[in-house]
């Protein structure tokens, strides 16, 4: 092996050292400002108040179309694992789960849409598929898992959420209608929203994380 050969393969794992530590500072990045933002939220007046919009996946998208599905899902860990550090559970972690199964539900289809054909349009199409995703996926998970743990975190029956649903939407009679006319709609809203935003920023802000931005 001559010096040229062993200065080249040192220099490759030197560039392959630099891109692992640039992957995953990224990642603690958009996972940190994804936290932030997940503070600042706004109540919609057809659910209960627990459920708040926020921009909390905008920086998870973006790392997931520019890094891929899987920094994606590990943006979206990170954020849970720190907020909930921060702030804490009031549901022994059953809601940051299903936090991070809703948002991986999301941003994991639109990244995986839009890696194979980096173009706006192939954006749109992962975005709207993820958002049907994730209102599918938040209103299984809601049904089944999230307000059942909040009832019993609570200590209260589940007619008792189904009445705090009904006061603000009279459309809202049961645990089914609760997840149909609250959980899926909210979730729709909550995909249209930020995926908008996302259109909006990724290009400049991808140009920081990867140097490419959408066609």
């Amino acid at each position: 092996m001559n010096a040229e050969s062993t200065t080249t393969k040192q220099a490759k794992r030197q560039t392959s050292a630099l891109g692992k530590t640039r992957y995953m500072v990224q990642i603690a990045m958009l996972a940190a400002i994804s936290t932030v933002l997940m503070l600042f939220d706004i109540p919609l007046p057809f659910a209960p108040s627990f459920y708040q919009l926020d921009l909390s996946e905008v920086p998870v998208l973006i790392g997931a179309f520019a890094m891929g599905p899987l920094a994606g899902a590990m943006i979206e860990l990170v954020k849970v694992l720190i907020h909930l550090v921060i702030a804490g559970t009031t549901t022994a972690g059953v809601g940051e789960f299903a936090n991070f199964l809703i948002g991986c539900s999301f941003v994991i289809p639109a990244a995986w849409i839009y890696r194979y054909h980096k173009t706006k349009k192939n954006a749109l199409i992962g975005m709207t598929v993820g958002t049907i995703c994730m209102a599918a996926v938040g209103g299984f998970l809601n049904a089944f898992v999230l307000l059942p743990a909040y009832a019993k975190a609570f200590g209260m029956p589940m007619e008792a959420l189904v009445e705090m649903g009904s006061a603000v939407n009279k459309a809202i009679t049961s645990l089914p209608t609760f997840c149909l006319f609250a959980v899926v709609p909210f979730n729709l809203i909550k995909g249209v929203v930020v995926s908008m935003i996302t259109l909006l920023l990724y290009k400049h802000i991808s140009r920081l994380l990867k140097g490419e931005a959408m066609g």
